[in-house]
């Protein structure tokens, strides 16, 4: 049974993508910040639909002991899907150094904690797949978005780079970057934002993370001559 760690997975394109393996026979290790509640919601519901093993980590992925102690009760994996992430908007003057830090952690740096603990395993079987969840705005950048376009961006360079250190050991590492996605982390939009955004959209709607989900699928599964990708999925937003 193959197995894939999963971080930021109590909702979201983390919990479309956990129930997409899951169907598809994946052993599942899956982690949440804080939100206990919710992530157990997932395994339980994984657990009543599913014939896989599902355990859940409370960790914070933006601080590099607790990944490391996480990592102790992990087996070798085949699959690492780095979906954890954070949003800020405010103007950059107004940010708080902190702020800045904390958003660089979760949204760049957990990539770096995780692969450090997973690719040894890796390289020793020769093969594993690793996916890291981006942004349409690390290639465009947003206003009021500085921290997390500078974080998604560096994501996107951290993918390709590794992808070359890596290849050699027949590791394949690229990056999905969703565009405006129906998920949490836009719920704070008032309609008239939804539909602002969605007008600039030529299929005139949000993704879903169904849909994210399904392309984390199909690159797991891609011939393994793709590597190094970031790979838009933003319903051709320009």
């Amino acid at each position: 049974m193959k197995k894939a760690l999963i971080t930021g997975a109590s909702r979201g394109i983390g919990k479309a993508t956990a129930m997409l393996l899951a169907e598809n026979g994946y052993d599942l290790f899956l982690t949440a910040l804080t939100n206990e509640e919710m992530l157990s919601q997932v395994k339980n519901e994984i657990k009543a639909r599913f014939m896989v093993t599902v355990e859940t980590f409370l960790c914070d992925s933006g601080d590099a002991s607790a990944v490391h102690e996480m990592f102790k009760d992990l087996p070798c994996l085949d699959v690492l899907i780095n979906n954890a992430g954070q949003a800020y908007i405010g103007l950059l003057t107004e940010m708080s150094i902190s702020d800045w830090q904390r958003i660089i952690a979760v949204n760049l740096s957990s990539a770096f904690y995780t692969c450090k603990e997973a690719v040894p395993g890796m390289v020793s079987k020769k093969a594993g797949k690793i996916i890291n969840i981006s942004s349409f705005w690390g290639g465009a950048g947003s206003s009021m978005e500085v921290a997390y376009s500078a974080a998604k961006a560096g994501l996107d360079g951290f993918t390709k780079a590794l992808a070359k250190e890596l290849g050699p050991s027949n590791i394949q590492v690229n990056a999905i970057a969703p565009g405006f996605i129906d998920t949490d982390m836009n719920q704070g939009l008032t309609a008239e934002e939804r539909d602002h955004i969605c007008d600039a959209i030529p299929l005139g709607r949000a993704g879903t993370p169904e849909e994210v989900a399904a392309l984390v699928l199909a690159v797991i599964n891609a011939p393994a001559y793709l590597t190094g990708q970031v790979i838009r999925m933003d319903g051709a937003l320009v």
